[in-house]
């Protein structure tokens, strides 16, 4: 749950905005203040992740206190807040490091909507650094340590890391192998395209080496759909490898690396759960955008190191 300064001379508005956090579930309001020197001061104490501050103040506006924030090691996510419609002052307010806009008079439709946006960035942001994180301190299980070897590939990587999971043998690793390639070739920046472009891609990379010409938009369309399915239940059943090997081992090398990293940790916890009760193992949820990101991150680390 996000935590949230509001800084606003205007009592009503401060008591609106927290009134519409709370209420709406969207976090907590942890610090609120009237003034940018008592804001500043306030966030600095209470380290909320997000600040909703007022752009225009009596004794130091929303812009002079996001910079002092900056300056002072601040790294959270700033919201303006005011009934200002002039373009070059919103322009100078966005320079200043605000990720979105509220208007004044306060709509609680606008405010949802825009901390929403604000919580979803702020998820990503947090899930990437951790991604980063763990990657840094993680070691490929199974990779060749030798000092001549040439540089890996892309699918020299990913291969031992889909045979740790258990799935290489899923007619679904093909894909997640070509779909990989297809980033590394790319260039891809950390955040992935949609998963229907990555399905479509490998769709494009299977039906070419099948049989050397471009297939149309419908072929593709079709293997994209075929893709994503054989995908599903690849990572759905390394999600029950894991979970089956942590059920009789939790500190076992591999459970504790890959099933933590590659999945969300109560997603693994239910799917923990099915097997010892031995339960009819439901589809269950699996995230994975996640899982195709953190072995995009890992496959680009090595192949840099």
């Amino acid at each position: 749950m996000l935590s949230y300064c509001i800084v606003d001379d205007d009592a009503v508005s401060r008591r609106m905005l927290q009134s519409i956090i709370e209420q709406s579930g969207l976090g907590e309001v942890v610090a609120t203040a009237g003034s940018g020197i008592e804001g500043a001061r306030a966030v600095l104490d209470a380290a909320p992740d997000v600040v909703l501050i007022d752009l225009l103040m009596p004794d130091q506006d929303g812009i002079e206190t996001i910079a002092q924030l900056h300056r002072e090691g601040y790294q959270g996510k700033f919201v303006m807040i005011s009934q200002i419609e002039n373009k070059e002052m919103i322009g100078k307010a966005y320079q200043a490091g605000i990720e979105f806009y509220i208007h004044k008079p306060i709509n609680r439709v606008e405010v949802e909507a825009v901390l929403t946006k604000v919580g979803e960035q702020w998820k990503i942001g947090r899930y990437l650094q951790e991604i980063k994180q763990s990657l840094a301190k993680l070691d490929v299980l199974g990779s060749d340590t030798g000092n001549n070897r040439r540089k890996p590939t892309a699918r020299d990587i990913v291969q031992p890391i889909l045979m740790d999971m258990g799935i290489i043998g899923d007619s679904g690793s093909r894909d997640i192998i070509e779909i990989i390639e297809f980033l590394v070739s790319q260039h891809k920046e950390e955040t992935l395209p949609p998963l229907k472009d990555l399905y479509e891609a490998a769709a494009r990379a299977r039906m070419h080496k099948s049989d050397g010409c471009d297939p149309d938009k419908d072929m593709v369309d079709k293997e994209g759909k075929a893709v994503e399915q054989r995908i599903r239940r690849t990572v759905m059943s390394a999600l029950t490898h894991l979970a089956s090997i942590g059920l009789t081992d939790y500190g076992n090398p591999k459970f504790e690396h890959y099933a933590t990293l590659y999945f969300d940790f109560q997603d693994v916890r239910l799917k923990m759960k099915e097997i010892d009760e031995d339960r009819t193992q439901d589809k269950g949820k699996i995230n994975i955008k996640k899982f195709l990101q953190v072995l995009y991150l890992q496959t680009m680390d090595k192949m840099k190191g």
